[in-house]
């Protein structure tokens, strides 16, 4: 081969990687996970390492068993797969972090896990440090009060106290309305969604500002649920995804692949079902949760979009 025909070689080649990355399907080349820093690192060490929640039923939790469970945790295993599949490396080894709210984004952020599959709104603030997948959820943040207080909207509570979850978009919200508005509010900070809305429940808080789905899914657990409501008018719109390392664009391209298949094949309305419309563990408890039309609109049409002006 003369040097002129190699470095033709050389340029073709890489005009089809450019191709590839750019989302043209490439059947006759190989993958190549080299060009992504954390499909390099799984394949070094054969491990990839998967945030969880403990107690954020039905999106990422334990069951009865100890093991993490629930609709990310289920789209999150789809990802695991075909990064196995891609690598070539059937014996890969899961291994599973729980992750609260406070440090789901900073273990991502610092390497300490590769996905993040809990309950995380994509957000450009957020997106300065990580990445997110295509949408895979759509909630809207609202608020849990006590029947009495009739409560809906945060100008209901001025002066009074109002809880949410530490690190949260809801916390950000509540505390930004509170100084634009001067509402006087004293906002408290619980460590998970369950320490928020005890605090509602022994009267230290007057409502727990929190996403509606979370909201349902504490008061299905609840023996005292028919003593409180959710308020009917949103706060914020919420775009769930799945968190990424942020910089790999090849990964995340292999991430959002394989949610889209799970979109176009309607699997999604499978795993959707399992844990939004059936008993799940470890109670039985049946959410009776139907997909919204804006999760709808994101099968049909996927994006990662940030913006909550998209999903309304």
């Amino acid at each position: 081969m003369t040097p002129g025909q190699a470095a033709q070689i050389g340029r073709k080649a890489a005009h089809l990687a450019l191709a590839c990355l750019a989302g043209f399907t490439c059947f006759s080349v190989p993958a190549q996970p080299l060009e992504s820093a954390t499909l390099r690192k799984i394949r070094d060490t054969g491990v990839i390492a998967v945030g969880h929640r403990v107690a954020s039923a039905p999106f990422s939790f334990l069951d009865a068993r100890r093991r993490p469970v629930g609709y990310t945790i289920d789209i999150c295993e789809q990802v695991v797969k075909a990064v196995s599949t891609s690598l070539g490396l059937s014996d890969l080894e899961v291994k599973q972090v729980a992750v609260s709210s406070a440090t789901r984004l900073p273990m991502l952020a610092n390497g300490t896990i590769d996905l993040e599959c809990g309950i995380t709104t994509n957000t450009a603030e957020r997106a300065r440090s990580v990445a997110f997948s295509i949408t895979t959820f759509v909630a809207a943040s609202r608020l849990l009060a006590r029947k009495e207080g009739q409560v809906q909207t945060l100008d209901d509570l001025r002066g009074q106290v109002v809880a949410s979850t530490l690190s949260t978009t809801s916390i950000q919200h509540v505390n930004s309305v509170n100084q634009s508005r001067q509402l006087n509010l004293k906002v408290i900070a619980g460590i998970d969604d369950q320490q928020s809305f005890q605090m509602v429940r022994a009267g230290q808080a007057a409502a727990f500002a929190m996403d509606d789905v979370m909201l349902r899914s504490l008061l299905a657990n609840a023996p005292d649920a028919a003593d409180y409501t959710v308020s009917g008018q949103p706060l914020t719109i919420e775009p769930y995804a799945i968190g990424l390392p942020h910089g790999d664009p090849v990964f995340k391209q292999l991430v959002d692949k394989v949610i889209t298949e799970l979109y176009r094949s309607d699997q999604i309305s499978t795993i959707y079902r399992r844990w939004f419309e059936s008993p799940i563990p470890p109670k039985g408890i049946n959410l009776n949760w139907p997909m919204g039309e804006s999760l709808r609109r994101v099968i049909r049409q996927p994006t990662d979009s940030s913006d909550p002006l998209v999903y309304r």
